[in-house]
């Protein structure tokens, strides 16, 4: 596994800790990260399994005025420019957070510590644990300030196994009746191709697609997704200990992206933890 010093990425979307940039399969030298775009200097850096908070709803931004600064968890500061709504792939100046890094033999646990603003303020919490051919993330969050946090977290999985472009050799499978909903364009509608709980590219991108996916809700088994280079055998799951609010799936010519949504709120002087775990594997 590799992963980032913080600061190598430093933009004000992603968080900043545990960027994990690579994974490699012992087990037939199977590489599974690749980057947001092949373009240099395209996109909003991202690369492998990166999360973020707060995609859709930044903290106290809303009731923010134009020059105050609001909260990016795993980021830092953000100060707002105007009335706009939020922008995620937005620039924005940037206070960043104080980073605290513990490092053992099969671990690394960071430590985000509080910055108060506008009555928000948390201490984030970060373990990442490789066991064989899982690798666990865990998280606490502790609401140190005096207003609460509604939290929204994801991890923008940026997959492509072995390098292989997107098409019909994959298969991207979710429990339960999958089905598409929401799809960004007639060509997203057009390009995958569902059947049961699976779900394949009817040919190679040439734009990216997006949707959200649906029919998983009440399945009852012990992960999200699962993501299969056919011709190779090697694979993907995701897995995780809360109920997802949402998943969607982003993506183009040499990247897949499945996304599971936390959504979660924290009263002052409480904290909450939740966890991801990937597994590789190879048939």
């Amino acid at each position: 596994m590799e992963i980032a010093e913080v600061g190598a990425y430093n933009g004000t979307r992603f968080d900043w800790t545990g960027f994990i940039t690579g994974v490699t399969l012992e087990q037939g030298g199977h590489t599974f990260c690749v980057p947001e775009s092949l373009t240099a200097g395209q996109g909003s850096g991202g690369m492998g399994l990166c999360n973020e908070f707060g995609i859709s709803r930044a903290i106290g931004y809303e009731e923010a005025e134009a020059g105050e600064w609001f909260p990016k968890p795993g980021v830092g500061l953000l100060q707002k420019q105007n009335d706009d709504p939020y922008a995620f792939y937005g620039e924005y100046p940037l206070l960043p957070f104080t980073i605290n890094e513990e490092v053992s033999q099969s671990s690394i646990t960071y430590t985000v510590e509080p910055m108060e603003c506008r009555g928000y303020s948390m201490k984030l919490v970060k373990k990442i644990t490789l066991n064989e051919d899982r690798l666990d993330i865990s998280y606490t969050i502790e609401n140190t300030g005096q207003k609460p946090l509604r939290i929204e977290e994801y991890i923008h999985n940026f997959v492509g196994i072995d390098g292989a472009a997107v098409g019909a050799d994959y298969e991207l499978r979710l429990p339960g009746a999958l089905r598409i909903a929401a799809p960004e364009s007639s060509y997203t509608e057009n390009l995958l191709r569902v059947s049961g709980n699976s779900l394949t590219w009817a040919d190679q991108p040439d734009r990216p697609f997006y949707c959200r996916l649906e029919g998983w809700e009440n399945a009852g088994v012990d992960y999200y997704w699962e993501l299969v280079h056919k011709p190779s055998g090697a694979g993907i799951r995701e897995s995780g200990d809360f109920a997802a609010e949402r998943i969607a799936l982003w993506g183009e010519k040499h990247v897949i992206s499945p996304e599971v949504f936390i959504d979660i709120t924290i009263l002052p002087r409480h904290s909450k933890g939740f966890s991801r775990s990937y597994q590789f594997f190879t048939s």
